[in-house]
């Protein structure tokens, strides 16, 4: 089937299933801004990508497109996007960023403007409003319009529960679809806490007990956890899905320690395509058929994961790192894959692997947004937090100091 948008589909070439570079071949000791412009534009760029084939399968993308995606593309029904289904009315395709990126930065601009780490109470407090408040350019959307009216029910919750049901912000999560709403756009709060994984998992449980629960929180702090790792020097994909392991409970690291397991044996991502789904499937509830989900989909459960943040952390391990090898992978991957792509393209970004300026060009331009101002504002805000954290710490110490020694 051959795209009938009116932009066409840019393939690009085809990359060779050969073993990719390592991050450490193409960019040895990238500092904390450019980790964090890395991840935040990796991210986008992963999300552009992945959402025009979002919620289809290999072969039906391999068939639509007459191949492998290998860059931008136009959207799935080609000009038909605005009806072809209803129930998501959105251009998706031709570089448009999805609500995982939408969600994405309005997280950086609650951190841009508390300065701080966050908790359930800054979500209640700031993002709900910056959420249903303040029209924005949607590009799925083609106009300006507010966050809330194009975000998917999973993130309406939010306003649902703590604007108008006034919930407990610790517990307004609980009674959500059970999904990867959270998680997608949590790469802030492992940046803000970079290289301390701990930090980052503890601050996004926090920050998504407002939106999630049961294995779609901990996805939430396993991610920001995963983010926060990959910032570290001499990062690679390994230490990141080991902190992932570390910190992970339940059925949330049972599925990233099998798909990762899995995801080690091959060095291209053409042929982890079925064997990484094979790994995930026992743990994930949706089932086969992703548009049509089994009757236990989505719900609390202590052993199952959701799909995206372990096949993006088993992309990562195929590709060693390198962006492209493992966005690609995720993009092609289907069902999820906006999701996937944006969590692997943050995960890639922020080990230092260079995101194509051709693919952040397209987006940018695409979605009529500034991928890279963000992440200027991020990165001072880590180093803010980061400033006052070492005072709180030392003024701990002190007073610990003092308690130990009976004076």
């Amino acid at each position: 089937m051959k795209s009938t948008s009116g932009t066409a589909p840019t393939q690009g070439t085809p990359d060779e299933p050969k073993e990719p570079p390592t991050v450490d071949e193409r960019h040895e000791h990238p500092a904390l801004d450019e980790r964090i412009t890395g991840s935040l534009v990796g991210a986008a760029v992963g999300d552009a990508l992945g959402g025009p084939v979002e919620g289809y399968s290999p072969e039906q993308i391999t068939e639509r497109h007459g191949g492998r995606v290998h860059g931008v593309v136009g959207p799935w029904n080609g000009d038909e996007w605005r009806t072809a289904r209803p129930i998501a009315p959105y251009h998706k395709g031709d570089g448009h960023i999805t609500d995982d990126t939408l969600m994405t930065h309005a997280l950086v601009r609650v951190y841009a403007t508390v300065r701080d780490h966050l908790d359930a109470y800054t979500v209640a407090d700031h993002l709900v409003p910056d959420l249903m408040t303040t029209p924005r350019w949607i590009p799925e959307l083609e106009t300006e319009a507010l966050p809330l009216q194009r975000i998917f029910l999973a993130e309406k919750w939010l306003v649902a529960r703590l604007h108008y049901g006034h919930v407990d912000p610790r517990e307004a999560g609980v009674g959500n679809i059970v999904n990867c709403g959270a998680a997608m756009y949590m790469a802030p709060v492992g940046l803000v806490n970079a290289a301390d994984p701990r930090g980052a998992y503890a601050e996004a449980l926090d920050v998504a007990g407002a939106h999630q629960s049961s294995y779609g929180r901990e996805a939430a702090g396993v991610f920001a956890a995963a983010v926060a790792a990959a910032c570290a020097p001499g990062a690679t994909a390994d230490s990141v899905v080991a902190a992932c392991l570390s910190l992970a409970k339940d059925g949330t690291r049972a599925a990233i320690e099998t798909v990762c397991d899995v995801a080690s044996r091959y060095t291209d991502f053409e042929s982890a395509l079925r064997p990484l789904r094979e790994a995930v499937a026992p743990y994930d509830t949706v089932g086969p058929d992703y548009r049509s989900p089994s009757l236990g989909a989505r719900r609390p459960s202590r052993v199952h994961a959701i799909e995206e943040l372990p096949v993006a952390l088993g992309m990562l391990v195929v590709a060693r790192g390198d962006y492209r090898h493992a966005v690609l992978g995720s993009v092609n991957y289907g069902r999820d894959c906006d999701s996937i792509a944006t969590m692997s393209g943050a995960l890639a970004g922020a080990l230092g692997s260079e995101v194509p300026s051709d693919w952040a060009k397209q987006v940018a331009e695409a979605s009529r947004l500034d991928l890279h101002a963000p992440a200027e504002v991020l990165a001072e805000v880590a180093r803010e937090v980061f400033a006052r954290d070492v005072c709180r710490r030392r003024a701990h110490e002190e007073v610990f100091t003092t308690l130990a020694a009976g004076r």
